[in-house]
C-alpha cells in the first residue's frame, strides 16, 4: 500500500491523537503568525513615525543665506526643512505693543504722527515652516484661528501674527497689513493668515517694543529678505531627517556645501527616541518570539512524534517484515505530521485576522508623543495597521512543513535500526 494513504488512513483512525496534534500545531502557527504580523505592523508604525516625527537637525553659520539653505534643504536626507531671517520693520496703519513700564529717564517711545508704530518696533521672522518651529513643534506656541506659514506660501504676501496684537488693532484672518522696513524705504502689504498665541508673559521691567512677544510676526522668507534691503542672512536653518542614523551623511554633506569652520551642527532626536525606539523594541522582541516558539514546536512535536513511534513499534515491525522500506516508514510519519500542519496554518491565519488589530494595539498602542517630551501630538503615528498577508502566511506555511520534518526525521532516525525480527519477539 503507498505510505501517503496509509499515513491518511492513520489519521482517520487515530482522531483523538490527530486532534491533539492538530490543536498544538495552530498554537504554534498562530503565535508564529502572531509573531511576524507584530514585527510588520511594528515596521510600519516605525516608518510613519520616522516620516512624522523624524529627528531635527540645526544648522548654524555666519553668512548662511537663504539660497545655501535652500540647498541644504534639497540635500538627500531631508524631507522637510525651514530658514529663519529675523528681521526689525515698522507698522503702517496699526499701532504696536508698548510696555507698560515707563522707559527708564523718562524717554518715551518714538511714533510719527498718524498714530503708526515707530521704526522698528515689530520682530518680523522671515520662515519657510512656521510648524518647523519649536514653540510651534513642541506645542507651546499655538495658532489660534487661520494657519501657519507653509512651503506654499513663498513669493506670497501673508503673515502670522500675535493675538495680543491682533486683539488691540482688531485683527482678524483676511484682513491687510502694511510693513515698513526699519529704514522706512520699502512697504510690503501682507495678508494676515494665522494669529497664534505665544504664552510668554510681557516682561515685568521696560523693554523695547521688538521685544514684546505681542509684537512677533511671522512671514514668508522673501518679505522677510525685502523689509531688511535683500541683505539679511538667515539665523539659522532646521533640517528634518528620517533617523539619527542619517544625521553623520548630513553633517558632512552640510560640512561640503558650508565649510567646516564655524559650522554649528546640532541634533535633536529627543522626541524621535522617545516614540521610535519603544516600538523597534517590541518588533525585536516580536522577532525573538518567532524563534522561541520555532525552536520550541519543533522540540514539542519531535517529543509527541517520538511516542507515537515507540507506541506503534508493533504495526513498524509488521510493515518492515513485509519489505516495506525504512524510509517510507519515516516519510509516512512525516506525512502525518504535514497532513496536519497546513489546516493547523489556515485556522491560524483566520484567528490572527479576526483578533491581530486589537493584540497589535495594546502591544504597540497610539504613540502620539509622550507628556514628558512636551512635543504636540505628531500625525501620522495613529494605531498600528496588522494584517494577515499572504507573504506572512507564506512564511508560517513554511516553517511549520520545516518542524514537521525536523521533528519526524529526527525521532525517524530510530526506525532504522529496527530490525522485523527483534521487533516482533520484544512485543510478543
Amino acid at each position: 500500500m503507498n505510505f501517503v494513504k496509509r499515513a491518511g488512513m492513520s489519521l482517520g483512525v487515530r482522531r483523538s491523537r490527530t486532534a491533539a496534534l492538530l490543536a498544538i500545531f495552530l498554537v504554534v502557527c498562530t503565535l508564529l503568525l502572531g509573531g511576524f504580523l507584530l514585527q510588520a505592523a511594528s515596521a510600519r508604525q516605525e516608518a510613519d513615525a520616522q516620516r512624522a516625527i523624524g529627528v531635527d537637525v540645526t544648522v548654524r553659520k555666519e553668512g548662511l543665506s537663504p539660497a545655501l539653505a535652500d540647498r541644504l534643504g534639497a540635500l538627500g536626507p531631508v524631507h522637510r526643512y525651514n530658514t529663519e531671517v529675523p528681521v526689525r520693520a515698522g507698522a503702517r496703519g496699526f499701532t504696536p505693543l508698548m510696555s507698560r513700564v515707563p522707559e527708564p529717564g523718562g524717554a518715551s517711545p518714538e511714533h510719527d504722527g498718524d498714530g503708526d508704530g515707530g521704526k522698528g518696533a515689530l520682530s518680523v521672522h522671515g520662515v519657510r515652516d512656521s510648524g518647523m518651529l519649536l514653540p510651534f513643534s513642541y506645542g507651546s506656541t499655538r495658532i489660534t484661528a487661520g494657519r501657519g506659514i507653509s512651503s506654499g506660501d513663498t513669493g506670497r504676501g501673508v503673515a502670522v501674527i500675535e493675538q495680543r496684537l491682533a486683539d488691540q488693532n482688531h485683527l482678524e484672518v483676511g484682513d491687510t497689513l502694511r510693513v515698513r522696513s526699519a529704514d522706512d524705504e520699502r512697504t510690503a502689504a501682507v495678508t494676515v493668515v494665522g494669529v497664534f498665541q505665544d504664552p510668554t508673559q510681557d516682561p515685568t521691567t521696560w523693554a523695547p517694543e521688538h521685544r514684546l512677544p505681542g509684537n512677533t510676526l511671522y512671514v514668508p522668507v522673501d518679505i522677510a529678505r525685502k523689509l531688511g534691503g535683500g541683505a539679511a542672512t538667515v539665523s539659522e536653518a532646521v533640517l528634518r531627517i528620517g533617523s539619527p542614523d542619517q544625521a553623520r551623511q548630513l553633517h558632512a554633506a552640510a560640512e561640503k556645501l558650508l565649510g567646516g569652520d564655524g559650522l554649528e551642527f546640532r541634533v535633536n532626536d529627543k522626541a524621535y527616541r522617545d516614540q521610535v525606539q519603544p516600538i523597534q523594541r517590541v518588533g525585536a522582541f516580536a522577532g525573538l518570539i518567532v524563534w522561541v516558539i520555532a525552536l520550541a514546536g519543533t522540540l514539542i512535536l519531535g517529543l509527541v512524534v517520538m511516542l507515537q513511534i515507540r507506541e506503534r513499534r508493533f504495526e513498524l515491525g509488521v510493515l518492515l517484515a513485509m519489505g516495506e522500506k525504512k524510509w517510507k516508514l519515516i516519510g509516512q510519519h512525516a506525512v502525518e505530521v504535514a497532513a496536519v500542519a497546513l489546516p493547523a496554518v489556515a485556522l491560524a491565519a483566520l484567528a490572527c485576522s479576526l483578533g491581530g488589530q486589537s493584540t497589535g494595539e495594546a502591544l504597540l498602542g497610539h504613540r502620539s508623543g509622550p507628556a514628558s517630551a512636551g512635543r504636540a501630538p505628531q500625525a501620522g503615528t495613529g494605531p498600528p495597521t496588522v494584517r494577515v498577508e499572504p507573504a506572512d502566511v507564506g512564511r508560517v506555511a513554511g516553517i511549520a512543513l520545516g518542524i514537521s520534518l525536523v521533528s519526524t526525521v529526527v525521532p525517524g532516525i530510530g526506525i532504522l535500526r529496527l530490525h522485523p525480527r527483534s521487533v516482533l519477539t520484544d512485543t510478543e
